[in-house]
């Protein structure tokens, strides 16, 4: 997945999400027509008994894949699906590396991919982390529908995306990242250092044309070439300067959101997030 898509999943405005609200609507809306009935009555909700819940509703009629919503039972969060080719029971999930997943499948990498599996006709559910396996109980209907009804339904918790990873030949890293929000493109981020300890610099401007893009911070300026066979520049001081090599986002998800310390203990709204 290239970063527009990545900022697509992350996005995922499903079933009339829109993070103008507090809130979201969820497919059965207040179950005012036969439609809104039908689509409750097809919902699945399973449990880890321990106060954990994911909700994997059934698409509407104008709709090719349905929505998976995550929370305690009392609020859900709207967990994004992964792209048009997967199914719905799935989620985008790089801190759990699946190495044996096929690393491109329709231009999409599974290794970063995990999900819900859900089988109706035998009564079981289990969630999918990477490669670990946790067992869930399908709750019954009438108390899945009772639980559904009390709940509120929120926009899923991201609000920024990787952008750009760079790497001097120190080994500092420097980390660019987005707002995903319609109204929070041209947000950017940048942190700068060692792994596991990039510090967030405060920022001063941004500069974004066809020729690459400027980050200036009050320590200094990264200088980023939308050509990715060229090197960008650090300028420090407007004095020192030096290059720095591109580190391709998409295939280093994992190290991102695991060990470059920036999302350390970040919820990403997905039913990983307490395993």
């Amino acid at each position: 997945m290239n970063f527009k898509r990545f900022a697509a999943v992350a996005l995922s405005l499903a079933c009339g999400t829109s993070f103008a609200a507090d809130t979201v609507t969820p497919p059965w809306g207040k179950e005012e027509n036969l439609g809104e009935k039908m689509l409750m009555e097809a919902t699945s909700v399973c449990t880890d008994n321990k106060g954990h819940y994911v909700v994997m509703a059934a698409p509407r009629e104008d709709e090719n894949q349905g929505v998976m919503y995550y929370g305690d039972g009392k609020t859900f969060v709207e967990v994004p699906s992964p792209g048009r080719y997967a199914s719905s029971n799935s989620f985008l999930e790089p801190r759990f590396f699946n190495k044996d997943s096929n690393p491109n499948f329709r231009g999409m990498d599974y290794r970063v991919i995990s999900s819900v599996q859900l089988d109706k006709k035998e009564g079981s559910c289990a969630l999918h982390c990477g490669p670990k396996e946790i067992p869930l109980t399908l709750m019954e209907g009438s108390k899945a529908a009772e639980l559904l009804r009390k709940a509120t339904y929120q926009p899923n918790p991201q609000q920024y995306a990787p952008h750009a990873l760079l790497r001097d030949t120190k080994g500092n890293y420097y980390f660019v990242d987005r707002g995903v929000q319609s109204s929070q493109q041209k947000s950017y981020r940048v942190f700068i250092g060692p792994r596991g300890t990039l510090k967030q610099q405060k920022m001063t401007n941004v500069v974004s044309d066809s020729e690459g893009e400027i980050f200036s911070t009050k320590k200094g300026e990264l200088r980023l070439v939308l050509d990715r066979e060229k090197n960008s520049v650090w300028i420090e001081n407007t004095k020192k300067s030096f290059e720095l090599r591109h580190v391709p986002v998409q295939e280093n998800l994992p190290l991102i959101y695991n060990d470059l310390g920036v999302y350390e203990g970040m919820r990403l709204g997905t039913p990983c997030d307490d395993q």
